[in-house]
């Protein structure tokens, strides 16, 4: 019942918003708007400030993120940028120029607030040290909506992980690491390097044929090497831990899943080849490409989170571990406690 209001409650949400959208949209193509400058500055306030403030009034009690408004006046910014003619863009220009500006770094600041305090919160509470991507996530969530929470939440920690938190945790006795005797390190270090190399005669080659488009592939190739640095930086700042209740197995950025010790049926050492099922997985998304030296069975499903949120099922899953010995005496001593 609560999710068929729920579901109502969005769609006048939604209608409402569209509708006054599609009026004022009406309105910039008839001939009434040429030559009234009263009613270019009344359309553009319509458009950046009127209906981003109805459509805040009609969210506040649901469980939209307020947040939302801002991709709203975006819209109505690309609107009136489509719709208007260049002439009577006046008042859109001079919010491009200075109110844009100020509300993307407000957005900014109040993420960056939002991480401190819940991070300062998680060390009063807890007696381990907090998972920055964990955190990150929880407070994109109440910021932004459910799918871009995630995405906007992997470009961040990518940024972190790769150019801002170099130092290596202080691992305590529960975690432990899974890239120092690993080859995923070094093999990412040399796609990194492949990529470099190719772009670079990618960009010679395609510059003769067309500058934009040598650019736009010299681009793309930049920001993914990026990408490609961040996931293996983060590699060494996420190690596995065994806490009271569940392991939390995490391989950087990529690969993360919290497994409640009662559903753990065995833990077995072993590099043998896993099978093709469809229920078993490995930590690492490079499957095959890096071996494993830990096997865990479970009793029933669990959900293995990828990169950007992406799900998938399994009730086996093989990783390597670099101490496989230790961290199989922890588990199971921290299970037999448990039990």
């Amino acid at each position: 019942m609560n999710r068929i209001i729920t579901i109502n409650r969005n769609l006048i949400v939604f209608g409402v918003t569209i509708s006054l959208l599609g009026a004022l949209v009406i309105l910039i193509k008839s001939s009434i708007l040429s030559g009234n400058g009263t009613l270019n500055l009344a359309i553009t306030i319509d458009l950046l400030i009127t209906i981003p403030f109805v459509y805040f009034l009609l969210i506040r009690k649901t469980e939209i993120p307020n947040t939302t408004v801002i991709p709203l006046m975006i819209v109505g910014l690309l609107i009136g940028s489509y719709f208007l003619p260049q002439e009577n863009q006046v008042y859109l220009i001079l919010f491009k120029t200075w109110a844009l500006p100020f509300i993307e770094i407000f957005v900014l600041s109040y993420v960056i607030f939002k991480v401190r305090t819940a991070v300062s919160k998680y060390k009063s509470f807890s007696d381990g040290s907090p998972d920055f991507f964990i955190t990150l996530k929880l407070v994109c969530h109440e910021v932004f909506p459910k799918k871009v929470a995630v995405p906007f939440a992997t470009e961040v920690a990518v940024i972190y992980y790769g150019f801002i938190n170099w130092k290596a945790p202080k691992l305590l006795e529960n975690e432990f690491t899974y890239h120092k005797k690993s080859g995923t390190p070094s093999l990412l270090v040399a796609f990194i390097l492949i990529l470099i190399i190719e772009t670079i005669t990618l960009h010679i080659l395609l510059a003769n044929w067309s500058i934009i488009v040598a650019w736009i592939l010299t681009t793309l190739s930049i920001y993914t090497a990026i990408q490609v640095f961040g996931f293996a930086k983060s590699l060494s700042q996420r190690p596995i831990s065994i806490n009271p209740t569940s392991l939390y197995l995490k391989y950087g950025i990529l690969n993360e899943v919290e497994i409640p010790l009662t559903v753990i049926e065995n833990i077995e050492l072993s590099k043998k080849e896993l099978s093709q099922d469809i229920l078993t997985r490995t930590l690492s998304p490079l499957s095959n490409l890096e071996s494993h030296n830990v096997i865990i069975h479970l009793k029933k499903e669990n959900e293995l989170i990828g990169l950007y949120g992406i799900k998938r099922k399994f009730k086996v899953i093989g990783l390597h571990v670099d101490r496989p010995n230790d961290f199989k005496e922890k588990l199971n001593q921290v299970m037999e406690t448990d039990f």
